[in-house]
């Protein structure tokens, strides 16, 4: 069996970009800094992104049903230490910073996000220590300009513009 430390590091050669996802609804708002994101398909719009089932946060995003993605600029690394976990703010503290609107779904925007898509979730798959939420795309909004924040070898870069 591949150590999975071996398999963290090959990934880590990989470079990602970095965004916010964030939920809001009966089970309460909540929030976290994720690579692991695909579009899907765009008819219908559909993306998935993957969440660690042990994250406080996992089981408010499946309870509430809504999600969205929120596209970091490479301007916005402390926001995406913040949504990591890397300070102790938690759910409605971790919103105090950026500024946000409400989406459609109900779900936080950020305003100053490269882009945003707000979403529905319509199906939710178990693989390993994640659940991958499949989302279907509700709206979309994007500022259309300025580097990505990128995450590659443990560290945060700025695309090329």
């Amino acid at each position: 069996m591949l150590d999975p430390q071996a398999y963290r590091d090959a990934m880590s050669e990989i470079a990602s970009p970095v965004h916010l996802i964030a939920t809001d609804g009966p089970a309460g708002i909540a929030g976290m800094t994720v690579t692991a994101l695909a579009s899907i398909s765009d008819h219908p719009p559909t993306l998935l992104v993957c969440v660690n089932r042990n994250s406080p946060s996992a089981a408010r995003f499946l309870e509430n049903a809504v999600f969205s993605v929120n596209s970091l600029g490479a301007e916005d690394q402390q926001l995406a230490d913040i949504f990591a976990g890397r300070t102790n703010e938690h759910f409605a503290q971790k919103f105090s910073h950026g500024s946000w609107r409400k989406g459609l779904t109900g779900s936080p925007l950020l305003e100053n996000a490269l882009a945003s898509f707000d979403c529905r979730l319509i199906d939710v798959k178990d693989v390993g220590t994640h659940h991958i939420l499949i989302g279907r795309v509700e709206t979309v909004a994007r500022r259309d300009q300025g580097p990505s924040l990128l995450y590659h070898r443990r560290g945060y870069h700025r695309s090329m513009d």
